[in-house]
Parts: C-alpha cells; sequence; structure tokens
C-alpha cells in the first residue's frame, strides 16, 4: 500500500513559480513542496537576462504592456498583461526587500538594462548576468526557513489524483517509494520542455512532464506550437547548452558565419536586435546552408568579464576567450510559451487544479514572450495562486486509497535511446522551421517510439507525449506567427488572428 501524506497545499516544482508559490501561501497553511531533483535543479537558476519591470523613470507599465502584446503577435491576453505589468514592479521590490541582491548604482537605485524589442530601459539584473540564481537563492533561504513549508527531494509526480473533475492531490515516487499526497489545492510549477529538442538551453528535468500529467488529467492546454528558441546558445557538444545572454548583442556583439560575413543586418531593420524568432531562424538557415555561426564579442574587450562575469566563465572554461576569439553559438530550445490553460489567478480547468510559470498558459507572453518577462510572470501569479488557494476550503472527505507501486524500469539503455531519439525528431520537424509533412511523419514516429517504451519509463512517455502536443499543435496551425514557423505557410494570416489551440 503506498504511503499517503496530507498537506494544506501541494506544490510541484522548485523554480521561481514554484518557490514563490510556496512562500506565499506559507502564509495560509501548511504546504509541502515537491522537487524533481534538488530545490536548485530549475531554469530558475540558469536565468541570465534578469526581470522587466516599469521601475525606472520614463517607463511606465503602459509602455511594458505595449511591447509585451507586440511581442505576443495579436494572442496576448491583454488583461493578463495588465496584470503582468501593474504588479511587476511591486513583486520585484518586495524580493529585494527580501534580500535578493540586485545590481544598483553608487546612489542605490537599481541599475536597469534594455534589451531587444523592448522600449525603455527596465531589465533588473543581479551580478551582471546571475540574476535567476540570485532569484533562486533568494527563495530558496526563505523557503527553507519558513516552518510551514516541508521540502521533498527527489520525488517525480506520475498522475494527479482526479475525482469529479476535482484534482485530489497526487501520486508520487518518493525516492523510489509510492507516495500519495493528498491536497486541498495542488500547484503544478513544473517548469519547461527543452529537454524534448536536440538542442536546448534547459536543464535535465525540464522533460515536459508537467504538460503530459495535466493532460492526461483532462485539464485543458493551449498555445503548445509557440516554443522559443534562443538564438545564441554556446555550441558546444553539451546537454542543456550554456545560454549566452542576448545582452551581449545589446552590449555591441554582432554575428557573423564562418567566411566572416554578418548576415543579420540584410535580414531585419534591427539586425541582430531584431526578435529572437526572427534571429533563430536566420541563425538555423546559415547551418542548414552549411556554415557554423558566431558572436564576435571582441568590440567590447575588457569590459566582457566585468559585463558578463558568468558567461565570461563559461566561455574561458571550455577554452574560447571572448575578448580574442569568436564564440560558437546555435539556437536552442529555451521557453515554452503555452501550457496549461489557466484564469488570472492560475486556477486551471480542473477544479483544485492551480498551474504558475512555464507549465502555465495564463495568456501573457502570447505567440512569442517579450524577453525577460518570464522570471516576473512566476512572481506574480504566485501571489495570486496563493490568495486564491487561501480561500479554498478543505477537503469534505480524503479520496479512497488505491493498490499501487511505483513502475520499475528495467531496461535504462532502451529508454535513453527512445528519449535521443525524440529529441531529434522534434529538432528536425517540429523545431525552428516546420511543414505539415514534416509534423505529420514526426507524430507517426513518436507513436511507433511510445509503443515500444520499455515498462517502467515513465519520464520518457511524458517526453513523448509532450512533444506529440507540440507537433500536433503546429499541424493544425497553418500559418507563421510568434515562435512558430510553417515553410509551407510561411506568413501569418489573418483567419489565425486571436485564435488559440486548445487540446
Amino acid at each position: 500500500m503506498a504511503e499517503r501524506i496530507r498537506t494544506r497545499f501541494l506544490v510541484v516544482g522548485s523554480g521561481v513559480a514554484g518557490l514563490a508559490t510556496a512562500w506565499r501561501a506559507s502564509q495560509y497553511g501548511a504546504v509541502l513542496l515537491l522537487t524533481k531533483r534538488s530545490l536548485f535543479d530549475s531554469a530558475t537558476a540558469y536565468a541570465q537576462g534578469g526581470i522587466a519591470a516599469a521601475l525606472g523613470a520614463g517607463d511606465s507599465p503602459k509602455l511594458h504592456r505595449r511591447d509585451t502584446l507586440a511581442a505576443g503577435a495579436a494572442l496576448c491576453d491583454a488583461a493578463a498583461v495588465q496584470v503582468l505589468v501593474e504588479e511587476g514592479p511591486q513583486r520585484v521590490r518586495e524580493l529585494q526587500t527580501a534580500g535578493a541582491e540586485f545590481d544598483i548604482d553608487p546612489a542605490g537605485r537599481l541599475v536597469l538594462g534594455r534589451e531587444a524589442a523592448h522600449s525603455a530601459s527596465r531589465i533588473v539584473h543581479a551580478h551582471g548576468d546571475q540574476t535567476g540564481a540570485e532569484v533562486a537563492r533568494t527563495l530558496i533561504e526563505h523557503v527553507r526557513h519558513t516552518r510551514r513549508i516541508k521540502v521533498v527531494e527527489k520525488a517525480r509526480v506520475l498522475d494527479l489524483i482526479v475525482s469529479r473533475g476535482a484534482v485530489l492531490g497526487v501520486r508520487a515516487s518518493v525516492k523510489g517509494h509510492a507516495t500519495e499526497i493528498v491536497a486541498d489545492a495542488t500547484v503544478l510549477a513544473t517548469g519547461g520542455l527543452g529537454q524534448v529538442y536536440r538542442y536546448t538551453t534547459n536543464p535535465v528535468v525540464a522533460t515536459g512532464d508537467g504538460f503530459a500529467i495535466a493532460h492526461r488529467a483532462g485539464a485543458t492546454l493551449a498555445d503548445m506550437e509557440f516554443v522559443q528558441f534562443h538564438p545564441t546558445a554556446l555550441d558546444t557538444p553539451e546537454n542543456p547548452l550554456q545560454l549566452i545572454s542576448e545582452a551581449v548583442r545589446g552590449e555591441g556583439a554582432t554575428l557573423v558565419n564562418d567566411r566572416g560575413a554578418r548576415f543579420m543586418a540584410r535580414k531585419h531593420p534591427l539586425a541582430e536586435l531584431a526578435p529572437r524568432d526572427v534571429v533563430a531562424r536566420a541563425i538555423f538557415r546559415e547551418q542548414r546552408a552549411g556554415h557554423r555561426v558566431f558572436l564576435d564579442a571582441r568590440r567590447l574587450g575588457r569590459s566582457f568579464a566585468t559585463r558578463f562575469p558568468g558567461i565570461d566563465a563559461i566561455c574561458k572554461a571550455r577554452g574560447i576567450d571572448p575578448r580574442r576569439d569568436l564564440v560558437p553559438v546555435t539556437p536552442a530550445a529555451h521557453y515554452m510559451m503555452g501550457g496549461v490553460v489557466t484564469d488570472l489567478h492560475g486556477q486551471s480547468t480542473l477544479r483544485r487544479l492551480f498551474a504558475c510559470g512555464e507549465v502555465s498558459r495564463t495568456g501573457v507572453h502570447g505567440a512569442n514572450r517579450l524577453a525577460s518577462n518570464s522570471l516576473l510572470e512566476g512572481l506574480v501569479f504566485a501571489e495570486r495562486v496563493a490568495t486564491r488557494m487561501a480561500a479554498m476550503p478543505a477537503l469534505a472527505g480524503l479520496p479512497r486509497r488505491a493498490r499501487w507501486s511505483v513502475p520499475v524500469l528495467r531496461d535504462r539503455g532502451a529508454a535513453q535511446v527512445a528519449a535521443d531519439l525524440v529529441r531529434m525528431i522534434m529538432w528536425q520537424y517540429a523545431g525552428i522551421v516546420r511543414s505539415g509533412a514534416g509534423l505529420q511523419s514526426a507524430l507517426a514516429t513518436l507513436g511507433d517510439i511510445e509503443a515500444r517504451l520499455p515498462e517502467g519509463a515513465t519520464e520518457e512517455a511524458n517526453l513523448i507525449q509532450t512533444a506529440s502536443l507540440i507537433a500536433r499543435s503546429a499541424l493544425r496551425r497553418r500559418e507563421s506567427r510568434g515562435g512558430h514557423f510553417r515553410s509551407d505557410f510561411p506568413r501569418a494570416a489573418g483567419a489565425w488572428r486571436g485564435r488559440h489551440i486548445e487540446l
């Protein structure tokens, strides 16, 4: 018989969304936070760019709203964007008060940077390019020192417990033991799905579990075709790839191919600072033409190490000195704009189930996320989720205990081969450039791979199911918009403006 744990609130995931939700919710009751590995294993800790918020002179939530809507390519939820930009400044200030060491000038004011598609300098940084790590450090410190929060590491959620359209908790493998966690409210803050692709900046835990788990339980998902590919990951034989922040291009670095030729100036008026999808496709096409692509940051000289200490260390550890050498780069899967559909308080279409952060589809990102809005989304909606959960009544009764056990994976090698094949298929057919024929081929192959998965390959099953959600949505959207590009429908179509694909 599985062990059973009862809690007021259950939070799954330890990125900015999960940590912030757990911390806020602890004001209202006991919180159990589950994380797949350790508290530090999340995409948040990898985030270099920063947090966007209208905090500077000459900026305003109105301007931030305009930029976010423009980036979203007519698919943002205007009400959700309004919440993000109006409440964002307060959440950032609160995090600073809580101990986050953001970069400040000699007068004690926040140093605000600027990134592509922003009309004002509004990007808050910490230690130059270590913003995500500082956000994670601050929140983890509070979570660990809050008595009402219990953290369980090395815990994998297998499925949601659903009864009559309501989620009553989860079935999980906790250090290999079958465990049922029953909660008055459950929050999926499981992060993204970058590991679905051959090249990604996401940590190895980002296998898309939350999307697949929610879909199997009957929650509505939307916009799964909109995957954001970051243009400049360090091109090395690693998984995940190290990110080279677009802030480097913001400081004047340029993109060149292996012939030393710049190519972005003829692709877009903003050249290297064009929207991410435009830059990623341009680099991808150079690669398909047989060229390698490099970031030329040599003009930054000694200031590179001062402005980007983390990136400088990453490059030098791999034998690359950005002051003298060209930095090899490649596009890589970076962020999912779609996910579990929620209202403005993180409530999903299943009662008692909430979603927050990258796994959710709040509507703030539309078809293409504005740079540095992701950490902000986690902070803003974590507060809203916690407040709404506080009003959630306790369960009237407990679900019946079922006899089950954690499936044992007996052929890890076969599971790994299947996962690697999925990543190659998705990169080739459902990545930066897609086509109807390619997507149909991908779906057929994914089905064959899933049918042959060895028993107990639960994480790989999630990977395949999430990959299939992306491919199915991409096949149905017969146009190009934001992060979704179809070579057979290369332009945005008016008929698709404002239309969402739900699964």
